[in-house]
């Protein structure tokens, strides 16, 4: 058995670490920032070593979006241009501040990519903030450090970087494009927050603002803005166009992708559950219990040994090696009740309050957005997503709704949340696209009722 240390991120981390010691596949080692913000020795995580970037400084600027550090970030898969130019760009990893759902400040990870396509639309070359699609709760699975290594295979851990592809996409058009990692994941300091709406649209919106405050590059003011998110990352940016007349009125959006957003947690809870992706599960828990204390308090007061060793095993995976290890358990076997994950926090108000907290579609997203979903998608609920453009229209948003038709590709396997992804990328690039180049667009709303 490996040995190793374990950072004292939360109280429910602090009382799971005794679990994660008997755990099989436990390896991650990592050490307590000192006073001035630098580690002693490298972060370790599931035998990959962190680089240096992502552990945060202990002082924090004051203003959202402003650049920390920032670094030359080698792209995995280049190739030299007849110009002398990389293809698809050159990259930068960057850190930048940003404020967490508790008001708090954070410090996020991500990443700059100036294309050598040129743009050959109307106005300056556009920029599209990326939120990368669920990778893990790892700091080796961050969106940034799979640029630069986009398969990442150890005894431990199994990442694939499958938003790279999106992302060269992009470039390809013309547009600049940033990377965030999302609060905590890659930045050392804290766990992930996965699926927590205000970390996540922040996070997007405050890339945006990095990636203009970086030097050397072909953005200007009058910079047309869109962003692209498929899953996890659809949230991000269904999340961001609700927050950015409140919080970014500085970033004006052309154009918002949001593809198979989780928008009600309480229905994709019930979808993962026992799917290959049940550990997505195991991330919301993490996350929510490290900002909210009634969370906290009732993983605490439900789980069972299995359940405590399963979260903080989780705590370090991507999605590979989660699939691998967890894929289609049941939460019923983490909790000393027997009952499922949803069906507790179906009976905590504060835990039910904390899910009903993070439903996007309450609010107007700001410029036009394109929603589209799988009807087949069980991971990743199609009904959900679908009423998530019902809501918006509702409140007069600007909304193209796009159902996917394809055919039942396996129940509970994630090949009819990921299919989707591949079949309708095309036709999202090419609908933000039109976006950046200022194109109009008008809502299908009306369709609505016709719409599967």
């Amino acid at each position: 058995m490996s040995r190793y240390r374990i950072r004292p991120r939360s109280a429910f981390h602090r009382l799971t670490a005794a679990a994660i010691a008997t755990a099989a596949c436990a390896c991650v080692s990592v050490t307590q920032a000192d006073a001035t913000g630098t580690d002693t020795e490298p972060v370790v995580s599931r035998g990959i070593t962190i680089p240096a970037f992502y552990t945060p400084p202990a002082q924090l600027p004051a203003a959202n979006g402003t650049l920390i550090r920032q670094e030359p970030l080698p792209l995995g898969l280049s190739l030299p241009g007849l110009d002398g130019r990389p293809l698809p760009g050159t990259a930068t990893r960057l850190m930048y501040k940003s404020t967490d759902s508790g008001g708090h400040p954070v410090a996020v990870t991500g990443a700059y990519i100036e294309p050598s396509a040129q743009w050959k639309g109307d106005g300056p070359r556009p920029l599209v903030a990326v939120a990368s699609g669920t990778m893990g709760q790892g700091d080796q699975c961050a969106p940034s450090y799979a640029l630069e290594n986009p398969l990442t295979v150890s005894g431990e851990t199994l990442s694939v970087g499958y938003d790279n592809l999106a992302i060269y996409r992009l470039l390809a058009t013309g547009a600049a494009v940033v990377v965030t990692d999302y609060v905590g994941l890659g930045a050392t300091d804290r766990l992930h927050t996965y699926v927590n709406r205000v970390d996540e649209g922040r996070a997007v919106l405050d890339a945006v603002r990095a990636a203009r405050a970086l030097p050397g590059t072909s953005l200007t003011a009058a910079s047309r803005v869109g962003l692209y998110g498929y899953s996890e990352g659809g949230g991000a940016t269904a999340s961001a166009a609700e927050l950015q007349p409140t919080y970014a009125p500085d970033i004006q959006l052309a154009g918002t992708y949001a593809g198979a957003p989780p928008a009600d947690l309480t229905a994709v809870m019930k979808g993962i559950d026992g799917s290959a992706l049940v550990s997505a599960l195991g991330w919301a828990i993490n996350g929510f219990a490290q900002t909210y204390p009634e969370m906290r308090s009732i993983a605490e007061a439900n789980l069972n040994d299995a359940g405590r060793k399963a979260l903080a095993d989780t705590s370090t995976m991507c999605v590979g090696d989660a699939v691998i290890r967890y894929g289609f358990t049941r939460s019923t076997a983490w909790t000393t009740s027997g009952k499922s994950v949803a069906d507790i926090i179906a009976a905590e108000p504060g835990a039910q309050a904390v899910l009903d907290e993070q439903r996007i579609g309450t609010l107007k997203p700001a410029g036009p957005v394109r929603v589209a979903t799988g009807v087949q998608d069980d991971i990743v609920p199609h009904r959900q997503a679908r009423q998530l453009a019902v809501d918006w229209c509702r409140k007069g948003g600007n909304i193209t709704y796009e159902a996917v038709d394809l055919p039942n590709l396996g129940d509970r396997i994630l090949t009819n949340h990921l299919a989707p992804l591949i079949t309708d990328q095309g036709s999202a690039i090419s609908w933000l696209t039109d976006r950046l180049e200022g194109k109009p667009t008008t809502s299908n709303c009306w369709t609505m009722p016709a719409q599967r």
